[in-house]
């Protein structure tokens, strides 16, 4: 009698059709977790050093026309979060006296803005929640399709022996650990890039709050006292120092 080899690869091979193609979709499925996990962690590596050097430029900028030149090269959330609040107050410069105003409409556009980043900061991990949802449950079928076919082959043989049904069984049970192997680090990957994601939303936001403090800024210089005692608006921080002189 030949020995029978219970090794994974041999399982593999010597399943039915049905418990293979489960076989290699739960593998296929692992492989993609592992992938979108270097992926990931190198693209939100880069995102946070991004942000840590725009908090840093926006933390040193004194007013939003700096800003957009110091973050006009690296681009990126920054810049989009500084030229989304120049372009509401340059749309708004026809409402006068209107800075509550002007500062909610800014709010609620870099909102829109901070919310979509941190979307694109969570693209690709929607696929490692499925996976980690399904895949046991896609190994159960093929465990449960295997035995199945074991049975109905015992049944047809005729025969009652342990040894008839066990590599059968044990080729459909495989099924169901490929599966764990793919729920488990998909389920762990998921997790690990939420919170990696969360930190750099938490960095957009304080990006959000830098740009309001230099629309703060700026909105406080748009009324400065000239040496008359008359009231001049101002539009930058140029307009303000020329004013002073004069």
């Amino acid at each position: 009698m030949t020995p029978i080899s219970f090794s994974p690869w041999d399982m593999f091979l010597n399943a039915g059709s049905v418990v293979r193609g489960v076989m290699v979709l739960l593998a296929v499925a692992s492989l993609l977790s592992w992938t979108i996990l270097i992926a990931k962690s190198v693209e939100l590596v880069r995102v946070r050093l991004a942000l840590s050097r725009a908090e840093r430029v926006l933390g040193e900028a004194n007013t939003l026309n700096l800003g957009e030149e110091w973050t006009r090269d690296r681009g990126g959330i920054a810049h989009r979060l500084v030229m989304a609040a120049e372009a509401e107050r340059e749309q708004s410069q026809d409402i006068p006296d209107d800075r509550e105003g002007l500062k909610e409409r800014i709010v609620l556009h870099l909102e829109r803005l901070e919310a979509a980043e941190g979307r694109r900061l969570m693209r690709g991990t929607g696929l490692l929640a499925t996976i980690g949802a399904t895949s046991p449950f896609v190994g159960l079928f093929g465990t449960v399709w295997g035995i199945m076919t074991s049975f109905t082959g015992i049944a047809a043989s005729k025969a009652t022996s342990l040894a008839v049904v066990a590599p059968g069984i044990a080729e459909a049970l495989l099924a169901t650990a490929l599966g764990l192997v793919a729920a488990i680090p998909a389920v762990v990957i998921y997790n690990h890039l939420a919170r990696q994601s969360a930190a750099c939303r938490a960095q957009v936001a304080d990006l959000t709050s830098l740009v309001m403090r230099l629309v703060s800024r700026d909105l406080g210089r748009m009324q400065v006292p000239t040496t008359s005692g008359q009231i001049v608006r101002l539009g930058t921080t140029r307009d303000a120092r020329t004013a002073g002189g004069e």
